[in-house]
């Protein structure tokens, strides 16, 4: 389906009825969350169903519902950072095992903010190339190898409140690999933070927390984009239905994740990000979808 735009802005979910807005809803709110990249799955099941491309910067306002979600579930967490750092500075004792997670989360995000702003003009454009199957398809293989390394190689042994800084910083640069489709901000920081020998749910725990400022900041931003964009108010509407859907599903896609990895393994993300990956390099190369 061709890409819609509005002032040079990839607007394809302005097109859609709230059936599929509510069906997308879903989606964004369950692959935003668990390791399989929500851009990929925004991408693709349009693109099999023969709707328009809903657009990338529909993708980061949708982020906002994972964002409603994650601090829902890690409420608790989240005033432990805030209350801590507070207290921390205010003793300065700047040691403070709560202070210190307060500042590796703003050094982990710094790395996606300065690429995200240099990479926007392409992320967001009509026909990005960022966004064709192939590069989502070859993302999902290499995302794939990267996590089965992590479980064949590592030690699941840390908890978050032994995060450094310098493991914040090595996270922090690969939630950057996330601006590209098919790599998955959840995916690319679970990842490496398991090469870090954290523990599977400590891992997804500081995934999730890393995630509040990134995914507030791109939400955010892409809202402020949307607002200077001509569209009308039946958008507004769809975005706002979206968000609501997204962020139910969102909150269910944390409780179940943080279940599984208390338990098992990250092998059935990895299996099915492979074939995935399989799936889409055979489809277009066929002709079956279009690149």
């Amino acid at each position: 389906m061709a890409t819609i735009c509005s002032s040079g802005l990839d607007t394809g979910f302005a097109s859609l009825d709230y059936v599929q807005i509510g069906i997308l809803g879903v989606i964004q709110g369950i692959s935003e969350l668990l390791p399989i990249s929500s851009t990929a799955h925004m991408r693709i099941v349009p693109a099999l169903l023969g709707w328009p491309d809903p657009g990338s910067a529909f993708s980061a306002a949708m982020q906002l519902a994972a964002l409603a979600a994650v601090l829902s579930y890690f409420w608790s967490d989240v005033q432990q950072v805030v209350s801590g750092s507070v207290n921390a500075v205010q003793r300065r004792d700047f040691n403070d095992r709560w202070f210190v997670l307060a500042v590796a989360i703003v050094l982990a995000t710094v790395p996606i903010v300065i690429a995200g702003v240099a990479l926007a003009p392409i992320l967001n454009a009509c026909n990005s190339p960022l966004r064709g199957l192939l590069v989502i398809g070859g993302a999902c293989l290499v995302m794939a190898a990267l996590l089965a390394a992590s479980e064949l190689t590592c030690r699941h042994r840390r908890t978050v409140e032994q995060m450094r800084l310098r493991d914040a910083l090595i996270v922090g640069l690969a939630q950057v690999g996330a601006l590209i489709p098919g790599v998955s901000r959840s995916g690319s920081t679970l990842t490496a933070a398991l090469f870090l020998n954290f523990k599977r749910e400590e891992a997804a725990r500081f995934s999730f927390l890393l995630g509040i400022p990134a995914i507030a900041l791109a939400g955010l931003k892409e809202l402020w984009v949307l607002l200077h964009a001509d569209m009308g108010g039946q958008a507004w509407g769809h975005l706002l239905f979206g968000l609501v859907v997204a962020s139910v599903s969102a909150f269910f896609a944390i409780w179940g994740l943080m279940k599984f990895l208390e338990r098992f393994s990250t092998w059935p993300f990895i299996l099915y990000r492979a074939v995935l990956g399989v799936l889409l390099i055979v489809a277009v190369s066929r002709g079956w979808l279009a690149g």
